[in-house]
């Protein structure tokens, strides 16, 4: 067994300027790398802003990344870095901002490479530092070492062949207090996904499980929020950012699965939301799991049965359906790498049936 976690996080109120030191003692000018208009709305890059303009730390703003962040932006990222002189980055946002901000810091080091070095194995992380600021509560990125990019000239969305933790994560529940109802949503399912995903996982252990449940009961609290049944208070907030914290330190041991594979081809060809398309999966594998596993599994999230589960996410999803043809190419496209951490046989007859879980 083993546990890697070289991250140092901080999860509280005002972590960003609480911390504003370490902040600025890994670098002398910034990039920060944003989305749209979210992290103005909640106040996470006024906070950065903030910091470093009292730490006396120059910066350039990047404050367009898209949804399943590309290579594309990836390389412009690192041209505006490199213009400016920027020795480490500062990611602000969900998931795309945080895993945009990884593989730019490793573009940033190897300024020389052209975009093909995103993709080529055996070469080590080497990066600039990489502080995270999650302003969703879903991804965990800012605790995991995996950066997940579409590629346009191939069609294909996946996590690169490098391993780029932070060396900082700062994840400040406020930030979650602007979000959207269907933001929250998404991102929690997904949250959901990583820690069911880790739980029932080939490569599980006593390590892994010990986040994944600690993660699942922290879930757990929060299924009233999500169904929109109560305003959620800032202890809410909270339990929100511990399950994607946790869920990001579970699959950063052993790995997403099937769900998280068969999704991208409804992320990338449907435009489907990342959480949303790994939910619709979930209970086709847990149908599949040993029975004593996925009952606690679904247990430890607060669902009584599969059933429980798949009348709560059809609520948050919006009913959503896919189309056959869609499924089919999910299974057809599915990575081996995701089927190989099932801990159960799994064929292509098996696969079908998880596809269609809920079409049925």
């Amino acid at each position: 067994m083993k546990f890697y976690m070289p991250v140092k996080l901080y999860q509280e109120e005002n972590c960003v300027r609480n911390h504003a030191a370490e902040i600025a003692s890994l670098g002398t000018r910034a990039v920060i790398i944003t989305g749209g208009s979210s992290s103005r709305k909640n106040g996470s890059l006024s906070d950065v802003e903030t910091v470093l303009e009292g730490s006396g730390i120059p910066f350039t703003l990047f404050d367009s990344v898209e949804q399943n962040p590309s290579t594309d932006t990836v390389m412009k990222i690192r041209d505006q870095a490199l213009d400016f002189g920027a020795d480490f980055c500062i990611g602000v946002g969900g998931g795309s901002s945080l895993d945009a901000a990884k593989a730019a810091a490793l573009m940033i080091k190897n300024r020389d490479r052209n975009i093909d070095y995103l993709y080529e194995k055996g070469n080590p992380a080497d990066i600039v530092p990489v502080i995270e600021v999650p302003t969703t509560c879903g991804t965990g990125s800012e605790v995991t070492a995996v950066s997940v990019l579409t590629n346009h000239r191939t069609n294909t969305k996946g996590s690169i062949p490098y391993k780029i933790f932070p060396a900082l994560g700062l994840a400040d529940p406020r930030y979650l207090r602007s979000l959207p109802l269907s933001v929250l949503r998404n991102t929690a399912v997904d949250a959901l996904a990583h820690l069911w995903e880790s739980l029932i996982n080939a490569q599980a252990d006593r390590y892994s499980d010990m986040t994944a449940e600690a993660g699942l009961k922290a879930w757990a609290l929060n299924r009233d929020i999500l169904s929109g049944e109560v305003r959620a208070s800032d202890k809410d907030f909270s339990n929100l950012m511990t399950a994607s914290v946790l869920g990001g330190m579970s699959i950063a041991q052993v790995g997403t699965s099937i769900p998280h594979g068969l999704s991208y081809a409804l992320t990338l060809n449907a435009g489907i939301p990342h959480g949303r398309a790994c939910g619709f999966f979930e209970a086709g594998y847990l149908s599949h799991a040993d029975k004593e596993l996925c009952n606690r599994a679904l247990s430890l999230a607060g669902f009584k049965d599969l059933d429980d589960w798949r009348e709560f996410y059809s609520e948050v999803s919006d009913q959503l359906t896919v189309d056959d043809d869609l499924l089919c190419r999910a299974v057809d496209e599915l990575p081996e790498s995701k089927m190989a951490l099932a801990p159960y046989k799994c064929d292509k007859k098996i696969l079908s049936e998880i596809a269609r879980d809920l079409s049925r």
